[in-house]
């Protein structure tokens, strides 16, 4: 039972009736509104202390005003300390008129991500990608890293060419769950870990496992590794709502996630679910008693 203040370090909010999200047509559970009201539904009797928000693929000619959306939901709820927008870090140099834009848009911008998951496996080393990354510590802004399994291998590259810029794994890094694939990504997520400015998300696994069928012994081994590769101290928490809700309700992931690091100790876990992401994301959270 979690007994002190949570940081969500992966929120999604949208509303497909305003921005185009084409990702989701179809999908029944998650094309639709989702604000702060149903987040406060499905998170209630969680303590949530603050939340950092990650862009959630609105088309590209959007990518400043879901800032702008997200600054106001952040007036409603000042719980939200952080945004992770978009950003076309491909355009190497040429990105900088857009990052110049995008830290004078909210100073609530702390990072960017750009979708590495639905390029091709060459993408994250093509050299204008590459410099786009690069640049990004001069904007005072971290780089999430969303990708699949298969894509871990070249996004090494990536990181190696990138040594000032802060990373953090988002899902740690998609594995396989459902087929029980541990190999070749707990090789790669060693050698990742090997990098002192990358840390790890410990988020959206359910959906990489059986969606109505997953337990917790299928997502144990996965924990385990990347706690044993990362340590206490660059490990952190995401929620993954609402793209979670689609094989797990916000409290089950929770206790599930709760029981699997349960052998920590107090101030590994404290880590886990507030610190971590507070020093990372830079929150500038006071000292999280309830």
């Amino acid at each position: 039972m979690i007994d002190f203040p949570v940081v969500d370090a992966h929120l999604h909010l949208w509303d497909p009736t305003h921005f185009r999200m084409s990702w989701m047509d179809g999908n029944a559970v998650l094309d639709r509104p989702y604000g702060l009201t149903e987040y406060r539904e499905h998170t209630a009797g969680i303590p949530i202390e603050a939340m950092v928000y990650l862009q959630v693929e609105v088309e590209p000619a959007y990518g400043l005003l879901e800032v702008d959306w997200v600054a106001a939901r952040a007036n409603e709820d000042p719980r939200i300390r952080a945004i992770v927008a978009w950003a076309p870090c491909e355009f190497g140099e040429q990105s900088r008129a857009y990052l110049e834009a995008l830290v004078k848009a909210s100073p609530l911008v702390r990072g960017v991500r750009r979708l590495i998951q639905g390029e091709s496996l060459e993408f994250a080393v093509q050299p204008r990608f590459v410099r786009g990354v690069q640049i990004l510590p001069e904007y005072g802004l971290t780089f999430d890293i969303c990708l699949k399994h298969p894509q871990l291998k070249n996004t090494l590259e990536l990181v190696r060419q990138c040594p000032e810029t802060s990373f953090i794994l988002d899902h740690i890094g998609k594995p396989d769950i459902q087929a029980g694939l541990l190999d070749p990504w707990r090789s790669e997520i060693r050698t990742l870990a090997s990098f002192p400015n990358v840390i790890c998300k410990i988020s959206g696994m359910v959906t990489e496992a059986d969606f109505r069928n997953w337990t917790t012994a299928d997502l144990r081994p996965y924990v385990d590794h990347v706690i044993a590769c990362f340590g206490e101290d660059r490990i952190v928490y995401g929620g993954d709502w609402p793209v979670a809700f689609q094989a797990s309700t916000y409290a089950r992931w929770v206790e599930t996630l709760d029981g699997l690091t349960g052998g920590l100790s107090s101030s590994a876990r404290r880590k886990l679910w507030r610190e971590n992401a507070n020093r990372f994301y830079r929150l500038e959270l006071g000292s999280g008693s309830l």
